[in-house]
């Protein structure tokens, strides 16, 4: 089948108009939506309708590279929540009733099983059956149960699911807000008591870290377009604020990932996933607070941040490097940052209008296909081995491998290429 039939075909499945064929088969940014597109719907979305719910309830903790499921695994709320988020977002723009079926499972197993009903927030797992087992309250699973929640509210007007968003929200304002210093502390005992260590990896001993308020910062900014509050204005305009003098280091134009409560820097990792993601969804935040200062302010910083991970972690080849540990660089090949790759020199191209952004965007896709889309099994790989071949023992879905960079990236293609607005 020809691109141009493909292109007709996707056009007609979208209800698009007759005219948009010409600007899809003449502009490369149509041909890469178009592309990404059809990922999403065809590969990424089915994989999870056909392997991820569990009879017993919600979703499989862990299912295998070939969709074989492990039903004794624990469930993470990082996950669940990425579920709820994808598949709201994929009912509010594609309407198919199968999807709605699915993000109102995840918003009622998260109710149910997640939410602490004592001592309020979420519990970071829960054992296959249900019972809560690592109590432990973290930032970083609190802010992605908002996602989920706004989402979710966006896209089906349950009432319920803002409710349970609000509250989350004034939860981490009450406990991790630090109103001292500014930013959130990273995590807490199941009482909200001091933890023994901080954070859910490593070494536990920062108390702030650049992950986790990237993610309150991508949820506070959802939440804040479906429940415009003062309050929350304000404190979405303070986290853009710690990004820009606190977090980023504008002498290297990367983030400080691990800090103490006043902000010092304890390690000295470029973590070019994490900054190149950053570029886009802080702009995004300062749009949401319409300030066009802000937002001429962001853009600058944006740029810089794609150009010094296009510069020192993007390989020519397509792919984006991992991190550069104290001067080395851990060259391992994850999934997810390659997909933020693609929504940050799309961003990047549509700021500038520089073609070299787009042909980024567009040689990160290609290679994303070439490596990373397993068409035997469905989904994508979570990385290449040590061979650069496709690490086919790494699970589908675990704690962490979920249906939330990718599906973002396509629907983000989907709005900025104008696919949706068309409709």
């Amino acid at each position: 089948m020809s691109n141009f039939i493909k292109v007709f075909l996707l056009l007609i499945t979208l209800q698009l108009p007759f005219s948009g064929i010409v600007k899809a088969q003449a502009g490369k940014e149509q041909k890469l939506a178009c592309e990404v597109l059809t990922d999403l719907q065809e590969n990424i979305l089915p994989f999870w309708v056909k392997h991820a719910s569990d009879p017993s309830g919600g979703f499989y903790g862990t299912i295998l590279n070939n969709g074989v499921p492990l039903p004794q695994s624990p469930k993470g709320g990082v996950l669940n929540a990425r579920i709820l988020w994808t598949f709201s977002r994929a009912y509010y723009y594609f309407k198919n009733e199968e999807y709605k079926e699915l993000a109102d499972r995840a918003q009622e197993y998260f109710i149910q099983y997640f939410i602490d009903k004592k001592y309020a927030g979420s519990f970071w797992t829960v054992n296959a059956d249900g019972s809560p087992q690592n109590t432990a309250k973290q930032t970083y699973g609190i802010a992605f149960a908002i996602y989920g929640m706004a989402e979710h509210f966006r896209a089906t007007g349950n009432k319920e699911s803002l409710k349970q968003a609000v509250s989350l929200y004034n939860t981490l304002e009450k406990y991790a807000f630090d109103s001292v210093n500014g930013g959130y502390i990273e995590s807490f005992e199941r009482d909200w008591m001091k933890p023994e260590k901080y954070g859910y990896d490593g070494s536990g001993i920062a108390p702030k870290t650049m992950n986790t308020h990237l993610h309150v910062l991508e949820a506070y900014t959802l939440l804040y377009e479906v429940w415009p509050d003062k309050g929350l204005k304000k404190q979405l305009r303070n986290l853009i604020s710690v990004f820009l003098n606190k977090i980023i280091n504008k002498e290297t134009w990367h983030q400080r990932l691990y800090l103490t409560m006043d902000w010092e820097n304890l390690e000295h990792i470029d973590s070019y996933g994490h900054d190149i993601e950053l570029s886009w969804l802080l702009l995004e935040a300062a749009k949401v607070l319409k300030d066009e200062v802000l937002i001429d302010e962001v853009k600058v910083v944006s740029l810089n941040l794609v150009d010094t991970q296009m510069t020192e972690g993007w390989n020519k080849v397509g792919f984006l490097n991992y991190e550069r540990v104290n001067g080395e660089l851990d060259s391992k090949l994850e999934w997810w940052p390659q997909a933020e790759s693609v929504i940050a020199f799309f961003n990047a191209w549509q700021m500038t209008g520089d073609e070299k952004y787009l042909d980024a965007s567009v040689k990160t896709w290609d290679w994303i296909k070439t490596n990373l889309i397993d068409n035997e099994n469905g989904e994508w790989f979570g990385g290449l081995d040590s061979n650069n071949k496709p690490n086919t023992r790494r699970p589908k879905a675990d704690l962490w491998k979920c249906p939330y960079h990718n599906s973002r990236m396509g629907f983000e293609l989907y709005i900025r290429s104008g696919y949706y607005s068309q409709r």
